[in-house]
């Protein structure tokens, strides 16, 4: 008996594995990259703090890149290492009256060599240089300089659909929510059927006897992995395609292999 769940539980970690690849940034520049390729390393040339942010010209090599963390001391000409995020091509910063024509938008600084950077300990509304208007939700707080994985993670960190930067209305009926809505109130809507519009950015099926959608709708946070909402389900549908699902929510699911989700939508079925 022991040795069937054993094989069972390696089969089910194996397929998981393949099933969802680690979070990808996307579109990131080359640079160096640590050997487990969660941080890029390199030296500061330019630094400015902003509106609770602080956004650092980066050399690697003869590869410069423009990237701002959450508000950090950060010395010139010092090597740092920060974490992996998502790119954004022509970001504005109100507050700098600067236009960016590529920039990464990190959770903040790796443990460096040296004395590289110190974490400020002011916390300041982010105000008009939020990352995006998809990274509304870090409008008024800024997020801790900590690894993504690290963090109060809405989904599995393994399992992560990059954001995408849509728009979707809200679905219909009294138990409607939007993704950001559903991650919020996780606790008081954990065992109650909830329903959700939005698009299918991911789709893997047939693992454990159930297929796997990622849903977005443009809401939620990335930095805190809660933009991106998945749903278990034993219909088959279309990436890309947007849908209406309803279905179970539960809170704090933990499926072993290092896949828990804080908020998961279980049974879901399309709705007309």
């Amino acid at each position: 008996m022991y040795r069937r769940l054993a094989v069972w539980s390696i089969a089910v970690f194996f397929a998981l594995c393949f099933a969802f690849p680690p979070m990808q940034a996307m579109a990131m520049p080359k640079s160096s990259v640590t050997a487990d390729g969660k941080t890029r390393t390199g030296k500061v040339l330019e630094t400015m703090n902003a509106s609770g942010y602080t956004y650092m010209l980066v050399a690697a090599g003869s590869v410069q890149t423009w990237v701002a963390i959450p508000e950090t001391i950060v010395k010139k000409e010092s090597q740092v290492s920060y974490y992996e995020g998502m790119e954004m091509p022509n970001f504005t910063s109100k507050t700098l009256g600067k236009t960016f024509e590529n920039i990464i938008f990190s959770s903040g600084l790796a443990e460096t060599a040296g004395t590289a950077a110190e974490s400020s300990t002011s916390k300041l509304p982010a105000q008009d240089d939020s990352f995006s208007a998809a990274l509304q939700a870090e409008q008024k707080n800024s997020a801790p300089a900590i690894p993504p994985a690290a963090q109060g993670s809405g989904g599995s960190a393994v399992a992560i659909a990059p954001l995408q930067e849509i728009s979707i209305p809200k679905a219909e009926g009294e138990n409607a929510y939007t993704v950001e809505e559903i991650f919020a109130g996780k606790k008081a809507l954990a065992g109650k059927k909830v329903r959700l519009r939005g698009k299918v950015v991911k789709f893997s099926p047939s693992i454990m006897g159930k297929n796997w959608v990622h849903l977005q709708d443009g809401t939620g946070n990335p930095l805190h992995n809660s933009h991106d909402l998945v749903l278990t389900t034993d219909m088959t549908l279309a990436v890309d395609a947007i849908v209406t699902m309803q279905g179970i929510l539960a809170a704090e699911k933990d499926f072993g292999a290092g896949y828990t989700y804080s908020a998961i939508v279980e049974q879901a079925v399309l709705v007309q």
